[in-house]
């Protein structure tokens, strides 16, 4: 045989293999893909923490997990319902023990902790899925380290001014837009068993911390400086003190002092105060526990220390999902989470607590079904209050930028500590201050040290 008829045949011979390669590589690969979809149907338990305590929310989350586990039949979702404060205790002594959930629900300043605790997974590819393009940037990124996202913002709501129109149409009360304004109306409107308002500063929640947020908030300042120090000691916290002492010991029920975010709402549900601060959540209540009131409330701004000040974004909570680490079957959870904003399960999911959950996606709030629930037709003014000022505010101590800290300021009850030693013991609101500033930040200090 000739040396180039051998090369010749040589060359057939390596590119005849190459093809068969190529096509064997090509069904392989097909095989391959048939054999993951055959055999990629999700298939294990989850469990879900959530703090959906109402009815009609939890109703209609047991239905999206019914609807996905009938979906995929080899999925189990066992579902488990705490308070807020009960949640935060659950996770953080659980954590340790591997004793939390596949997936849960959190308050926005809770999810920091969670990350630095190292007991998320990232949620880029859900997100992406969801369509990233629809969240705002500033929800996603409060819980956003580096490239990653490790929450998504399930609703969103904020805190807003509530009242009752009809107390104050009997007094010829304007709407309070000033910290002195509402001071006086609250005075005026204390009688016949109603409070002018209730002050909160039970231990056991952060309401305290809220309400003076509220007073710093609106002069443009923050509870956490930009290096992330406690801010009680400087003249806007001091008369922010001041302020709610005051309002405590003039306008509001005693008991108040030991009150959570429950007992508070509860008061204005059943018509025992005549202001009280909330987001949307409020139209329910009052609708549950005294009907007749319903036509008699409605939501406003929260005041400014003087009418002239700048219109500052106070609190808003976008109320996140996330993915624990320990879980077993994190692509169960993703999944789960992921059809809870399809649109018909999101909008079922909205309308269960309407005006009080707003959506963190676009494309929603111009939906006939959306639109056209009765609760938002009814308090479309509320809602539009609330939706400005959502748009404007962050979470408790997130203004400068999203930090651990903020979550230890509202969860520790450090605050609630110190207005409760101010009004129990009289001690000076400067020097009850100064030892509050102080176990925060001996806090801090710890908690950068453990990050380093």
């Amino acid at each position: 045989m000739k040396r180039h008829t051998f090369k010749k045949l040589m060359k057939a011979a390596i590119g005849l293999l190459a093809l068969l390669l190529i096509v064997v590589g090509c069904s392989s690969k097909s095989s391959k893909q048939t054999t993951t979809a055959s055999n990629g149907e999700l298939e294990g338990e989850i469990t879900v923490w959530h703090s959906f305590t109402q009815g009609p929310r939890l109703e209609s989350i047991q239905k999206s997990a019914d609807a996905f586990m009938k979906e995929h039949p080899k999925v189990k979702i066992k579902i488990e319902t705490f308070s807020w404060n009960d949640f935060y205790t659950k996770w953080t002594t659980g954590l340790s023990s591997g004793n939390v959930p596949d997936l849960s629900t959190a308050l926005p300043n809770q999810v920091m902790e969670m990350i630095n605790s190292d007991a998320l997974v990232p949620l880029n590819d859900s997100i992406e899925k969801i369509g990233k393009d629809r969240f705002s940037e500033k929800a996603l990124g409060e819980a956003k380290i580096g490239d990653n996202y490790y929450s998504v913002p399930l609703y969103a709501h904020a805190q807003v001014m509530w009242l009752r129109k009809d107390l104050l149409e009997a007094k010829g009360i304007q709407v309070p837009k000033t910290w002195d304004q509402l001071f006086e109306a609250s005075k005026k409107l204390t009688e016949g068993g109603v409070y002018g308002m209730s002050v909160p500063m039970g231990t056991n929640d952060f309401m305290g911390t809220r309400f003076l947020n509220f007073y710093v908030r609106s002069a443009g300042e923050s509870l956490l400086t930009k290096d992330l120090k406690a801010n009680l000691t400087s003249k806007v916290a001091q008369d922010g003190i001041k302020y709610w002492v005051n309002m405590y010991k003039e306008v509001s029920p005693k008991d108040s002092l030991n009150f959570n975010v429950l007992q508070q709402a509860t008061l204005f549900y059943q018509g025992k105060t005549a202001f009280d601060f909330n987001s949307g959540f409020q139209i329910g209540g009052v609708n549950t526990n005294s009907p007749q009131l319903i036509d008699s409330i409605d939501a406003y701004p929260i005041p400014k220390v003087k009418e002239s000040d700048k219109d500052n974004g106070i609190e808003t909570s976008n109320v996140p999902m996330v993915v624990w680490k320990n879980s077993k079957h994190p692509e169960i959870a993703k999944a789960f989470m992921e059809t809870l904003f399809e649109e018909k399960n999101y909008i079922n999911f909205l309308n269960s607590t309407p005006v009080g959950m707003l959506p963190t996606i676009s494309g929603i709030s111009d939906k006939e079904e959306y639109k056209n629930n009765e609760t938002r037709q009814k308090f479309q003014h509320a809602e539009q209050v609330i939706t400005e000022a959502m748009q404007k505010g962050t979470a408790i101590g997130y203004e400068n930028k999203p930090s651990v800290q903020a979550g230890i300021m509202t969860n520790q009850h450090i605050i609630e500590q110190m207005f409760q030693d101010i009004i129990s013991n009289g001690t000076d609101p400067m020097e009850a201050a100064k030892a509050a500033e102080k176990q925060l930040n001996d806090l801090f200090e710890t908690v950068v040290v453990s990050t380093k």
